[in-house]
C-alpha cells in the first residue's frame, strides 16, 4: 500500500466518520418534540394565564411552577397522569422537565433566571419542512490538537443569549490553546455533557457570511493526563436559535471570537436563507 494510498483511507474514514456524527445531530434536532417543534416561548409571572399551543393555566413564584389543567385536560409527567393542579416545583437553572400533551410535549424549564414554558409540536412547519443542515466537506486539516490550560479556581462568567436583555452564567473551568492557520489562538471552556468534558462556544472570520453570525458550539471529550484534547471543528454545529427564534441559546463569551476564518463545521441554515 502507497502512501497516498493510506492517505486517501484515512480521509475517506475521517470522512464517513463525520458523516455518521452528522446525521445523529440532526436526527436529533428533528426529533419530533426537538428544537424544530418548538411553537412559542412563554414567560411566565404571578399571573395565571393559557398561552397557545399548550392546556391549562400557567404561573409562577416563590414555590415555583404551576399549572391547573382544565376540565377534559390531562398531561403525563413521569408517565404519570396529571389532571387538576400540579406543582412543578422550584427549577434550577438550565433544567427542566417535558410533560406530555397528546402527540405533543411541553417544556417547562428555567433559563436565565426566569421560568419559561415551550409547546413542542410535531407538527410544526419548522419541523416538516426541515431539510437538513448545510455544513463544509469533512477536511482532516481542521482537526487540531490544543493544550486544556484549567484555571485555579472555575471562573464564573456572564455572557449573552440570543433573547434580547437575557443573560447566562456558566462556570469556565479553563481554556484551550491551539494554532490554527499558523496563528496561537486560545478558547474559553464551559464544562460539557459529561464528567470531564468541555464546550467551547465562538464565532470566527466567516461568522455571518457562510456561519451563523451569533455563535457555533463545539463539543470536546476530556484532556488527556497530560492536557491535551482534540478540537475538531468539522463538528462545529448551530445552536437550536439559529433555527428558531424560541431558543435561549448562549452568546460566546467576548474572547471567543476568533480572528481567522474556520471554513469547517455547519453553515447557516437553509431556514435563515
Amino acid at each position: 500500500m502507497t502512501a497516498q494510498t493510506t492517505t486517501s483511507t484515512v480521509t475517506d474514514q475521517f470522512a464517513e466518520e463525520w458523516r455518521a456524527w452528522h446525521a445523529a445531530h440532526e436526527a436529533h434536532l428533528a426529533d419530533p418534540h426537538g428544537f424544530l417543534a418548538i411553537t412559542g416561548l412563554h414567560w411566565l409571572d404571578e399571573e395565571p394565564r393559557r398561552f397557545a399551543g399548550a392546556p391549562g393555566l400557567w404561573w409562577t413564584g416563590a414555590e415555583g411552577v404551576i399549572v391547573v389543567l382544565g376540565d377534559g385536560e390531562e398531561l403525563l409527567v413521569d408517565g404519570e397522569p396529571v389532571r387538576g393542579e400540579h406543582r412543578f416545583g422550584v427549577l434550577p437553572e438550565r433544567s427542566g422537565v417535558t410533560p406530555l400533551w397528546g402527540d405533543a410535549a411541553i417544556e417547562v424549564a428555567k433559563r436565565g433566571g426566569h421560568d419559561i414554558i415551550r409547546p413542542r409540536h410535531p407538527d410544526h412547519p419548522l419541523r416538516t419542512s426541515f431539510r437538513g443542515t448545510p455544513a463544509f466537506a469533512p477536511d482532516p486539516r481542521w482537526s487540531v490538537t490544543g493544550r486544556y490550560v484549567p484555571f485555579d479556581e472555575p471562573r464564573p462568567t456572564t455572557v449573552g443569549a440570543a433573547v434580547e436583555g437575557l443573560q447566562h452564567v456558566y462556570d469556565a473551568p479553563g481554556r484551550i490553546e491551539f494554532e490554527l492557520a499558523g496563528r496561537p489562538l486560545a478558547l474559553t471552556a464551559f464544562n460539557g455533557k459529561e464528567p470531564g468534558d468541555l464546550l467551547v462556544l465562538f464565532t470566527d472570520a466567516t461568522s455571518g457570511v457562510t456561519t451563523y453570525a451569533a455563535n457555533r458550539a463545539l463539543f470536546l471529550q476530556a484532556p488527556a493526563a497530560d492536557g491535551t484534547v482534540t478540537l475538531d471543528f468539522n463538528r462545529a454545529h448551530n445552536l437550536p436559535c439559529a433555527y428558531t427564534e424560541f431558543a435561549t441559546c448562549p452568546l460566546p463569551p467576548a474572547e471567543n471570537r476568533l480572528p481567522v476564518a474556520v471554513e469547517a463545521g455547519e453553515k447557516i441554515p437553509y431556514e435563515r436563507g
